[in-house]
């Protein structure tokens, strides 16, 4: 795990058509490091990805100077479904997009973990230490599996640093597991890391319980909710309750350097504004 590399600054793009073409979406947008979903969010059997489509996605990455690719899960995704059928499924999948990533280069493949309303919280924590075991059963590749912190709405599971911290503890290959952070959903999961003091007190609380050498991304996201409030809602950088310097002080905290930075913020035209503004904060 390369922990010295440069901070790489991107967004979620679209894939729409071939993988190959998210290098070039990507780079329109000025991107350094782009995040996609590999299949249809929303369910539906993927494309295979031949060697041909993983030569040409590799192309399109040099061509297009793009540095860093990572996919995001789909969104069915739930470890901690009271029905079997859902969990093996979630398993097949996530365990299908590591060996799709890895296929391809990218760096990473990063999932929310679900949601335990229907087995309670206990269980629901045993539930995903089991799944994340039979995805890195045998696992050989070389896209490492991210683990996102979430908003922490009803019974999401991976809403706090403790969660995180038992979920890499629990699992069996959890040492070569790593996180995907979010500014919104930490904010909305009621960690305060809009002023220097309250993103350095949410920093060492996250490297006491996980480590910061386990944070391989995080997604920059300004939030429609306040504080705490346990709502997934994405805003503009600068446009939301957690404001113009929260992104600031993160982008330019010395801790945070070995990350890459992805905008998941609405995919209209004020985004390209979110990434010039990302890129005039970096050191």
């Amino acid at each position: 795990m390369d922990n010295h590399h440069f901070m790489f600054l991107g967004a979620h793009i679209s894939a729409a058509g071939s993988l190959a073409n998210a290098p070039k979406n990507g780079a329109s947008l000025g991107c350094e490091a782009i995040q996609f979903f590999s299949r249809p969010p929303q369910g539906g059997k993927p494309k295979p990805v031949s060697d041909e489509d993983a030569a040409s996605f590799q192309t399109a990455m040099r061509d297009h100077g793009v540095k860093r690719a990572y996919i995001h899960a789909p969104y069915f995704i739930n470890l901690a479904s009271s029905e079997n059928r859902i969990r093996h499924g979630s398993v097949a999948v996530l365990r299908e997009e590591l060996e799709r990533g890895s296929q391809l280069g990218a760096a990473g493949m990063m999932f929310h973990p679900g949601s335990s309303k229907n087995v309670g919280r206990k269980e629901g924590e045993r539930l995903v230490i089991d799944g994340l075991d039979r995805i890195m059963e045998g696992y050989g590749g070389s896209c490492q599996l991210l683990i996102e912190i979430s908003a922490g709405a009803g019974m999401v599971m991976g809403d706090t640093f403790e969660a995180l911290a038992m979920f890499l503890d629990g699992a069996r290959r959890g040492s070569e597991i790593g996180i995907c952070f979010d500014t919104q959903h930490a904010f909305a999961s009621g960690y305060d890391i809009t002023t220097k003091k309250g993103l350095d007190e949410t920093l060492e609380t996250f490297n006491a319980l996980v480590g910061l050498d386990r944070l391989v991304a995080s997604h920059c996201n300004d939030s429609k909710v306040g504080l705490g409030e346990h709502k997934d809602r994405h805003e503009h950088l600068g446009e939301g309750k957690m404001g113009l310097r929260a992104f600031e002080l993160f982008v330019t905290c010395p801790k945070l350097q070995h990350l890459d930075l992805i905008l998941e913020t609405p995919m209209d035209e004020k985004r390209e504004e979110d990434m010039r503004l990302l890129k005039s904060f970096r050191l």
